[in-house]
């Protein structure tokens, strides 16, 4: 597989607001990127439009060497989606779900059957997978989103906030898990806590209204500013970089 991410000058507007405007980065395997910056700033639309679920006004984005908007199936195929608010059939169980999606993925079954014990263990969702997914949690919820986007083992993860609603000892393990499967794909990362991303990122792309303004690593984000410990309160930083 083809363990790449290019973006290419991706643009989006809504009428006279360019919410996202000419963004290019691109990560190979083995990259964690945190996407960084403040709300409105343009990161889950370009989220988005990686995915397939936005269509761009203009540029494009390579997914495993596949043009999202020319060979958007293909793209699809080599990539994992863990949207913001990790959306589910509520009246389905953990385990009817993640079945589903695994028919939907087009997985064998005994591809099926491997993918979902490897997933399920990693998550460590075994305690609800009987359960409709209206009755868990918040963080269980974010767990079941994280098992879809992994079972059928994309070569790139887009993580729209992985550890949302997790409590402490939730967000360690799928901080661990995103470290551990970070040898062998690309994943890209958006976060308001700055603790995550020294934790788990090589690379910081910062986005203020709609442009990225910075592309460095952890280290020099946090030298930035060593007192603030959330990516809200680097707003006026932000700020600062793109005025500067």
């Amino acid at each position: 597989m083809d363990a790449t991410l290019r973006v290419m000058n991706l643009t989006k507007s809504f009428g006279n607001f360019t919410a996202v405007n000419n963004i290019s980065f691109s990560a190979a395997q083995g990259e964690v990127v945190g996407f960084l910056g403040p709300n409105g700033a343009g990161k889950s639309t370009t989220m988005k439009m990686i995915a397939g679920f936005l269509t761009p006004t203009s540029g494009t984005a390579y997914v495993g060497g596949y043009d999202i908007s020319e060979q958007p199936l293909d793209a699809k195929r080599m990539l994992g989606y863990l949207p913001e608010g990790a959306p589910c059939y509520p009246d389905m169980t953990v385990k009817q779900f993640l079945s589903f999606i695994a028919d939907i993925r087009g997985l064998s079954k005994a591809q099926k059957e491997q993918r979902f014990n490897e997933v399920v263990n990693q998550i460590n969702l075994q305690s609800v997978l009987y359960q409709r997914i209206e009755t868990l949690s918040k963080g269980f919820k974010r767990r079941v989103g994280l098992a879809q986007a992994l079972i059928h083992d994309p070569c790139v993860l887009i993580l729209d906030e992985p550890t949302d609603g997790l409590d402490p000892n939730q967000k360690r393990e799928v901080r661990k898990l995103i470290a551990n499967m970070a040898k062998d794909k690309v994943i890209i990362l958006s976060t308001h806590i700055l603790e995550e991303v020294e934790a788990v990122c090589d690379r910081v792309v910062v986005v203020a209204a709609g442009s990225i303004i910075l592309d460095s690593t952890p280290e020099d984000l946090v030298r930035a500013a060593p007192q603030k410990t959330t990516i809200a309160a680097l707003e006026e930083i932000f700020i600062s970089m793109e005025v500067a």
